[in-house]
């Protein structure tokens, strides 16, 4: 559990927009790419897990939601993100 704790502190590291930032929008799409790709490896030996796959769904439509709000609110932001995690669109 450690493991997680200190990768989700580096992704928050490299995403934060200041110091005390852990829930701009850059910040939680980086945690759910890491989240959504954990969960994609998943699925590879383990077909069968509708029930989690429910969960990657919700957690793609989360993601989705949050970068059109940020595409939104700025669109230069927007493109560095997706740059930087290499998210398709």
């Amino acid at each position: 559990m450690a493991f997680q704790s200190e990768k989700k502190q580096s992704i928050i590291e490299k995403f934060r927009l200041h110091e005390s930032d852990t829930g701009s929008p850059e910040v939680q799409v980086a945690l759910l790419s890491e989240r959504i790709g954990y969960l994609t490896e998943h699925f590879k030996t383990h077909k069968k897990d509708h029930h989690s796959r429910r969960g990657l769904l919700k957690l793609v439509g989360q993601r989705r939601r949050l970068l059109d709000y940020l595409r939104s609110k700025s669109v230069d932001r927007y493109k560095v993100l997706i740059s930087e995690l290499g998210i398709r669109k």
